[in-house]
């Protein structure tokens, strides 16, 4: 999947920050892999109080820097990882802007977007790379390290595409959605299980995600007045598909060696997974992705 090449974009969308040193102190923010990693490193699905942020001073950061010289084309995204990533976000920006208050009767505000190397500070606690993309609610920002693009490939199992990444910061920006008009807050502390809040608003998050994907390649880029994406293939749409699977509770287990336990899910399950970001993209409402009312998500 590409981006037009005559598209305008702002590198300044997205803050950048250099490499930091930090303790893993833990994170209260929503992430799409982040309590599974977790369960990568020690054998045990957290519930979200494992990553409530405490403060650290070793964390360093470059605030205020940005893209702008960088990333000012269409062709710079497709050229280069964060220059992909400030058009996303300006796609997702774009498409949300309008579509929330249509459908929600609430404005958008766009959130922060930051790409940090190694470790940063954050709203919700100091973050480290091994944690994983995630939404702080607490300083309404998604924050990535781009090394975790290369994990796709070589912890789990799936394409590296564009269209994967793009998922990946869809879903975060889902997570945004949410606290924006609540849903944030019906999760419940220490609540796993395949049925569980944490479950249904991570799902909701991939379906949120689908429902931009559908739109992507017909929402305008107002400077250019060229759509920001260039549609999809189909086999580019499985790479996203092939994302959302990978990073399954059941998925993630079975890759540790470990037996399934929908109990512990936090996430949901790699057919879950698809199914919501799916349902987001076939439906494309946010009305599509109510999680929250169905017996069984």
């Amino acid at each position: 999947m590409s981006m037009n090449d005559g598209i305008k974009i702002d590198g300044a969308r997205v803050q950048r920050r250099g490499r930091g040193s930090a303790t893993y102190a833990g994170i209260g923010g929503v992430g799409i892999i982040g309590m599974i990693v977790y369960f990568l490193l020690t054998g045990q699905m957290p519930d979200s109080s494992t990553f409530q942020g405490t403060e650290n001073n070793n964390v360093t950061s470059a605030d205020g820097a940005d893209y702008s010289e960088e990333c000012r084309t269409g062709a710079d995204a497709n050229a280069h990882t964060e220059c992909w990533m400030v058009a996303t976000a300006e796609s997702l920006d774009a498409y949300w802007a309008d579509a929330l208050p249509a459908q929600t009767g609430t404005a958008y505000s766009q959130p922060t977007f930051v790409i940090f190397d190694g470790a940063t500070t954050t709203g919700c606690g100091n973050a480290t790379a091994s944690i994983g993309p995630f939404y702080c609610p607490a300083d309404q920002t998604v924050y990535l390290d781009i090394s975790f693009f290369n994990q796709l490939e070589t912890q789990f199992n799936t394409e590296n595409s564009t269209l994967a990444q793009a998922y990946i910061v869809a879903h975060e920006f889902g997570h945004h959605l949410q606290n924006e008009l609540g849903y944030l807050d019906r999760i419940e502390r220490g609540d796993t299980g395949a049925n569980s809040t944490q479950v249904r608003s991570e799902l909701q998050a991939d379906c949120l995600a689908g429902v931009w994907l559908r739109q992507a390649s017909t929402t305008i880029d107002p400077e250019s007045g060229e759509p920001f994406l260039v549609p999809p293939t189909e086999a580019e749409l499985q790479t996203a598909i092939d994302a959302a699977s990978a990073v399954g509770d059941d998925a993630i287990m079975e890759n540790a060696g470990l037996t399934v336990n929908t109990e512990s899910f936090t996430h949901g399950s790699s057919e879950k997974r698809m199914q919501w970001l799916m349902r987001g993209y076939d439906g494309g409402s946010i009305a599509s992705c109510d999680t929250w009312s169905v017996a069984t998500p």
